[in-house]
């Protein structure tokens, strides 16, 4: 099976977010894929390339969108999946990847322990699905900016959130091979999942060990390796947001535009709510990539929203 798995998005300017900072702001809607996140780009290349090599069925590890995105796949491809998730998972995440036929196992107390299980599951004919850190992810994702220059834009800047650095990467990936791999990049995180700010603070790779924030699909406590390098190569800005903002950029979203999305999307879009920082100086086209997430209700948004705002 040839054809990707992830679809063409919607590429809308959103006036409002425009007028506030006078510019053109287009919102590239990954909300809107088969999953429900940008995540069906990546994996979806990735689990069509595995079974070219044999793979008989997929293993992965996430309480969240990757799992989703990789139970998703296996079904499109008729390929068994199993998924592994920590305890803190919540139940509508456990109840919307079987749904999609995989079957989910409890384990570990964080990703990182999940992951390790989900390892030792594997074999020869049983491949892992990382949902962040492989290059084929990477150039999966990097079709979220063919399609924008297909649409005939070409952004002063881009702005996306990052969790363990695969939307990154793969944006990086799509600029380079568009020829313009000097646009600019504001990378948003919220305080308490920002392992990436961290790590450009310390010029080094650190682990952050704990998440503190509420936008958990950023809660990867160490950047992917090939993450960290591109900040060193590429003009990359990091950027930290509350998860009061995060929310706050959310309810945006969906008061202006109709699509609920996670605090981890919002994140980007608080950095655009963020009009008087320099960043957005000279720039008159800006990309925002509204990245998606299924792990929200429009009543635990409202929740998140007057409780932070205390």
């Amino acid at each position: 099976m040839d054809k990707p798995l992830h679809i063409n998005t919607p590429l809308i300017q959103s006036l409002t977010l425009g007028q506030r900072l006078n510019a053109n702001v287009w919102l590239k809607m990954d909300a809107m894929q088969p999953s429900g996140s940008f995540k069906t780009r990546g994996i979806g290349h990735a689990c069509q390339q595995y079974v070219k090599q044999g793979a008989k069925g997929f293993v992965s590890s996430s309480g969240g969108n990757a799992g989703l995105a990789v139970a998703y796949c296996g079904r499109k491809l008729n390929i068994p999946v199993t998924v592994y998730v920590p305890t803190t998972t919540k139940q509508r995440a456990i109840d919307l990847i079987e749904t999609e036929g995989a079957t989910v196992i409890v384990k570990g107390d964080n990703w990182a322990q999940a992951h390790a299980c989900a390892i030792q599951d594997c074999s020869e004919d049983i491949r892992y699905v990382h949902p962040f850190d492989a290059p084929e992810i990477w150039q999966g994702h990097a079709t979220v900016i063919d399609e924008v220059f297909e649409a005939g834009l070409k952004p002063d800047a881009v702005v996306l959130s990052v969790g363990g650095g695969g939307l990154l990467c793969g944006v990086v990936e799509g600029l380079k091979r568009n020829n313009v791999s000097n646009i600019p990049i504001l990378a948003a995180e919220t305080i308490g999942a920002d392992s990436f700010a961290q790590a450009c603070e310390a010029k080094e790779l650190v682990d952050i060990k704990n998440i503190t924030s509420i936008a958990t699909s950023l809660g990867a406590t160490q950047i992917a390796e090939q993450a960290f390098k591109y900040s060193n190569e590429y003009p990359i800005t990091n950027y930290t947001v509350t998860d009061f903002e995060a929310v706050s950029g959310c309810k945006t979203l969906l008061e202006e535009h109709r699509v609920l999305t996670e605090p981890a999307c919002g994140a980007s879009v608080a950095a655009v709510l963020k009009t008087d920082d320099p960043f957005w100086q000279n720039k008159k086209n800006i990309l925002v990539i509204v990245c998606g997430g299924v792990g929200v209700t429009t009543d635990q948004l409202d929740v998140w929203y007057r409780t932070l705002a205390h």
